[in-house]
């Protein structure tokens, strides 16, 4: 009899862990997360994805004993727009813990797309993001994460080989962390100098955590809408986000900085174009701390006709400096 309790008390902790490792998230889709033609912008799929991730990191990293923290966006790997989301669908996103090392969580997200009056259902976006618990008592400290179970060693060996190559790769970001992008006058058409673009935001409450520090997603939205502005520039005609490279958040900017979100091309295909992402954040209360580069990214995004068929993208113009500093990290990106 003993034994038999002591497996219903294991069966049962371990279906409470798996409603705790997953978490699903629902919205119905409204004209103002759209643009023009009604495809809901990749910002507002993002910002739902990292929604969905804070809420599964947040809840794992309080299951145990010890200060309450919250989960802070430190990464976001490619993310694939599979397919467009329209005005009046219900996007389900769906949050599962897959890894986790001593100080970080590994979220995987899964956006499914429902047209409620046909039923029909598709897969539209995928995504890995990784979270630091930070502590509700002393934000500079990083609590230690529970451990999950996984279902073979091998699993957990995967695991640990993604958590060693983003972290690795996000050293190697940092280092090229100080780039500025200056303005150009009088660009000419189809360079770099002519679709550059920049928005400037006002971090304000609503858009951060418990901390004081703005949400990622709220950061990626604005991140999307620049790059869509250089896309739109560049080519004239409607654009959507195709992809995200890996999105590296630097350093955690603050309620009541001013935030400077650049983009530029980088690259053109016959049917896409890549911008670069900086987000630049100015403490302005405390202005001594000086202005400092926050997050990087390379978005991907594709020229659709009125039928949202794929069109030509006129070639970039690109000089010699740009041909050697720039070309050669969209080559080594494609390879890995």
């Amino acid at each position: 009899m003993a034994l038999r309790q002591k497996q219903l008390l294991q069966h049962m902790w371990k279906q409470n862990w798996v409603a705790r490792a997953r978490n699903t998230t629902s919205r119905i889709m409204r004209p103002d997360d759209a643009n023009i033609v009604g495809n809901v912008h990749g910002g507002t799929i993002l910002k739902m994805i990292e929604e969905a991730g804070c809420i599964i990191g947040t809840r794992h990293c309080n299951t145990q004993n010890g200060d309450r923290c919250v989960a802070a966006l430190a990464r976001v790997e490619r993310t694939d727009f599979l397919h467009p989301v329209f005005i009046g669908e219900v996007a389900h996103v769906s949050a599962e813990i897959t890894y986790t090392s001593k100080h970080s969580v590994e979220v995987q997200v899964n956006v499914l797309s429902e047209n409620i009056v046909t039923g029909a259902k598709k897969l539209t976006n995928k995504a890995t993001l990784w979270y630091v618990p930070l502590s509700l008592q002393n934000v500079a400290k990083i609590i230690e994460v529970p451990l999950i179970e996984y279902s073979s060693p091998e699993q957990e060996e995967a695991g640990k080989k993604r958590y060693e190559a983003q972290k690795l790769e996000r050293i190697e970001t940092k280092v090229r962390n100080g780039e500025i992008i200056m303005s150009v006058s009088l660009p000419e058409p189809y360079t770099v100098a002519f679709s550059q673009s920049s928005l400037i935001h006002l971090i304000g409450p609503s858009d951060c955590t418990l901390h004081g520090f703005v949400h990622g997603g709220v950061t990626m939205k604005l991140m999307d809408e620049v790059a869509g502005i250089v896309a739109a520039r560049h080519c004239k005609t409607n654009i959507v986000t195709a992809s995200v490279d890996a999105i590296n958040f630097h350093r955690k900017i603050k309620k009541g900085c001013v935030i400077t979100v650049s983009g530029r091309m980088t690259f053109t295909s016959n049917k896409s174009i890549e911008i670069e992402v900086f987000v630049d954040a100015d403490p302005l209360v405390e202005a001594e701390k000086g202005k400092y580069r926050a997050v990087t990214a390379f978005f991907t995004c594709i020229s659709l006709d009125k039928e949202n068929k794929p069109l030509l993208v006129p070639p970039l113009k690109v000089k010699i400096m740009s041909l050697i500093t720039v070309y050669p990290t969209k080559t080594k990106r494609t390879m890995c």
